[in-house]
């Protein structure tokens, strides 16, 4: 884009005030805003430099205007564009020395701002830069190399971000994990519930680019080739470059945007494989207690000093949370899911490690808060990671009571039992349980082994399990109906369309089979928890 171009922007309504049509000709590189008096270190060759003239007075000598003149021409400007607002139109000595000093001079109305200057150049830098072949960048240079001082100094993503898309005025735009959390957003992004996040990514609402977190090509700011390929190793906390359908930003500047933000994804997967390794460390140290290794509790030691490498308290107290997705190949998913999941809800510190590989177990130990909704939220937070891969095995999650450092060990177990409870409660669908929900017989029996159900059914309801007698099945309905009406005869009769002493007679005969007498609480407990485990 020339200087000339500027002016034939209907929208800006710029002046011009002095310029040869050779200096017109110029290409721009960029554009700076600047009120100093001598802005020459900040300014680079190429530039379009706007001022507002905050820096000049009515009566200063006209060596301060040579000199803020001078220092446009030494560094490469390609013109200023002065403003009128200030002193409601240009000066004649500042004319007087961008003629001097050959340095195009245009003025900007009042009615047009700064910003519509701006935009309109990188609209259109970018826009002709995106027709260029692929070896061009479209991110003008004096961008790219202070998103690399950035990278160089560990910027956040949210800095980033800003800084990127600053010459468009920044407009809205998030990172966006695939759950939809929000990593980062421009200041012009409203906050975006993680739900409405997630729906928009889906459902193509604007544009979204993932970004990639596998070691892989470098571009503006690595070693090779523009063009990252976008992806990821996991598919719950992947990164996408996320805007709405009313951004308008090129589509190449978006790769390039994307891919710094890779380079950052890249850092902070690197930080978090050293702190996994001290993660594993801690759920190894309190698995100690929860496996009952030689009849007695972790090492009380060694978790302290597990914990305080992980940077947590050493007396808690503490959450215990264990998920899977069963098998070793889903040991990864799961704790990238947990990560991901407490990353949503958990303000204050935790760690996920590796838990028992043959179950393809991740485990989590969580500074409890005051908060008493933390684990409501990561209940609804949970169907949105499940989302992210629809077809794989439910993603399920067992969570602990608060425990005291030296019972770590036990809150694992409890945890475990949780996660049992999820699994046989709601084994085709994502769930999380914690301990506090097993409030009922069902839910109690329900974290029960598998094996451990089936054994004691068979042995408390005995013959009523034979499958090839059908009057047996017809007791063992009749039993159930029973417990369930409270042991009242005459509600159990209404309801099997029976006369009472029918159920009478049937219920005898569970009597004799079972050995149990139904008029002892303890053996109804005992009948009804058979049924339960079924």
């Amino acid at each position: 884009m020339h200087v000339g171009h500027l002016l034939q922007l209907d929208s800006l309504d710029l002046t011009l005030l002095w310029g040869e049509e050779s200096l017109l000709g110029r290409e721009m590189s960029g554009v700076t805003t600047t009120d100093l008096e001598d802005p020459a270190r900040f300014l680079q060759e190429g530039e379009v430099v706007l001022s507002g003239l905050v820096w000049w007075n009515p009566g200063d000598a006209r060596a301060k205007t040579d000199r803020f003149v001078s220092a446009l021409r030494t560094s490469g400007a390609t013109a200023l564009l002065a403003g009128e607002e200030t002193h409601g139109t240009v000066p004649d000595e500042l004319i007087d020395s961008c003629r001097a000093h050959r340095v195009p001079l245009l003025a900007v109305p009042a009615r047009t701002s700064f910003r519509a200057i701006t935009e309109a150049v990188y609209l259109r830098q970018w826009g002709d830069l995106s027709r260029l072949p692929a070896p061009h960048y479209a991110l003008p240079e004096n961008v790219r190399a202070e998103l690399s001082r950035l990278l160089d100094r560990g910027a956040d993503p949210g800095e980033l971000l800003d800084r990127a898309l600053a010459p468009l005025g920044g407009p809205p735009c998030y990172l966006l994990t695939s759950s939809g959390r929000t990593v980062a957003r421009t200041l012009s992004a409203p906050a975006l519930p993680a739900d409405r996040a997630a729906l928009n990514m889906r459902g193509a609402a604007g544009t979204t680019l993932r970004i990639q977190t596998e070691s892989g090509p470098r571009g503006p700011y690595g070693s090779s080739g523009p063009y990252p390929p976008y992806g990821s190793h996991s598919p719950y906390d992947a990164w996408h470059l996320h805007l709405p359908g009313t951004a308008e930003v090129p589509s190449r500047v978006l790769h390039e945007i994307a891919e710094v933000l890779a380079q950052t994804r890249h850092d902070h997967d690197r930080r978090r494989a050293t702190e996994r390794q001290t993660a594993d460390e801690l759920v190894a140290a309190v698995g100690a207690g929860a496996a009952g290794v030689a009849g007695i509790g972790p090492d009380a030691k060694a978790v302290e000093g597990a914990l305080r490498a992980c940077g947590l308290w050493a007396e808690g107290p503490y959450r215990v949370l264990v998920s899977t997705l069963g098998g070793t190949e889903g040991q990864t998913g799961a704790v990238d899911a947990l990560t991901e999941a407490l990353n949503h809800v958990a303000p204050a510190t935790f760690v996920v490690g590796t838990g028992r590989a043959e179950e393809g177990e991740a485990v989590a130990i969580v500074q409890e808060q005051e908060q008493e909704d933390t684990w409501h939220q990561l209940g609804k937070i949970w169907p949105l990671l499940a989302d992210c891969r629809p077809k794989a095995t439910p993603l399920h999650a067992g969570v602990s009571a608060p425990a005291a450092a030296a019972g770590l060990g036990a809150a694992l177990g409890q945890a475990r039992y949780a996660l049992a409870a999820a699994r046989t409660t709601s084994p085709g669908a994502a769930r999380v349980t914690t301990v506090e929900d097993l409030s009922t017989l069902e839910s109690l029996l329900a974290g029960v082994p598998a094996d451990v159900r089936a054994a004691y059914c068979a042995r408390t309801l005995g013959p009523l399990l034979r499958a090839d007698s059908a009057s047996h099945a017809i007791l063992l309905d009749t039993l159930e109906v029973f417990l369930a009406h409270n042991c009242s005869w005459a509600r159990t009769a209404e309801a099997l369309h029976l006369h009472v002493n029918t159920v009478h007679y049937r219920i005898e005969r569970v009597e004799v089979l079972t050995g149990r007498d139904l008029s002892r609480l303890d053996h109804k407990l005992d009948l009804r928890a058979a049924l339960l485990c079924r």
